[in-house]
């Protein structure tokens, strides 16, 4: 009876152990699986993150970061294009309505954006000008001094041009700007403030310094018939052969005062039908 006893003992012992060892594989086995599945997806999602920042198709991808930077132009290669595209344009207009080509290009690079505005965009309107009583044309609305006001639409932007020298033209608030030296773009920047053209105090020096920089000034004196040369900062210059180079702010007044002559001297040593001079322009004065 004892050893029948003892044999069960023995028997439930044997099992015991075998049902420990069985747990211990199962819980070794879901570790190992559970790690595994661990590394799986961390290297998943490392994978996506550098296919996406180095193929180049992601839109924050570097590649198409650089692409994109690449083609941008600066500000002064616009206006360069813009001055290229608008200035036979514009020495048009001046030859038909009397406005100087410098005014008509600097008011065009300055309203417009050089031509990247809203309203360059959207309308063909390079100049800003509102609709006013009688604009039976296309319009759009824009947010200027007030919200959505009217603004002129064009079908193209030498239609913009036409309509600016006519706008200034035909309003008498206008009318003592054709009164001034064609040449004398700085008295017109000023004017057409005073007119009321713009509220920005600072508009006719923007002008100004546009058609310095840029030597718009040049369309001028083509229109004008008139020699130069270009001149960008440079000292008063008097060579051995008498010759001046007029310099910015010069008129034929002040130059007489200068060299000790009179302004009608001045006209007949230069064979001037007025007293009209332009920036870069050479004349004699001995």
């Amino acid at each position: 009876m004892i050893n029948k006893i003892g044999l069960f003992l023995m028997m439930l012992l044997v099992l015991s152990c075998s049902s420990s060892k069985s747990i211990i594989r199962t819980t070794s086995s879901t570790k190992t699986s559970t790690t595994k599945n661990k590394k799986n997806v961390s290297k998943s999602e490392t994978g996506t993150s550098k296919t996406q920042t180095t193929s180049g198709k992601s839109p924050n991808g570097a590649e198409i970061q650089l692409e994109a930077t690449s083609n941008v132009k600066t500000y002064e290669e616009e206006i360069k294009l813009y001055v290229a595209s608008f200035h036979e344009i514009a020495k048009n207009s001046m030859k038909t309505h009397g406005i100087p080509a410098s005014i008509i290009l600097a008011q065009g690079i300055l309203e417009s954006g050089a031509g990247k505005g809203k309203l360059a965009q959207s309308a063909n309107n390079h100049f800003g000008i509102k609709c006013h009583k009688g604009w039976t044309g296309d319009s759009v609305k824009h947010d200027d001094d007030a919200e959505q006001e009217c603004f002129r639409k064009y079908a193209q932007p030498s239609e913009s041009y036409k309509d600016h020298s006519l706008f200034l033209t035909s309003r008498s608030r206008y009318a003592t700007l054709f009164k001034l030296d064609k040449g004398d773009y700085q008295s017109w920047a000023k004017g057409l403030k005073a007119a009321g053209y713009a509220t920005d105090v600072k508009y006719p020096d923007k002008l100004i310094g546009l058609i310095e920089r840029f030597e718009l000034y040049k369309y001028d004196n083509e229109v004008l018939n008139r020699n130069y040369i270009t001149v960008k900062n440079d000292p008063l210059i008097e060579n051995s052969e008498g010759y001046y180079t007029i310099q910015q702010g010069d008129t034929l007044y002040s130059l007489s005062k200068k060299f000790n002559l009179t302004v009608e001297d001045l006209k007949q040593k230069n064979n001037l039908i007025d007293t009209t001079i332009s920036i870069g322009q050479k004349i004699k004065i001995q």
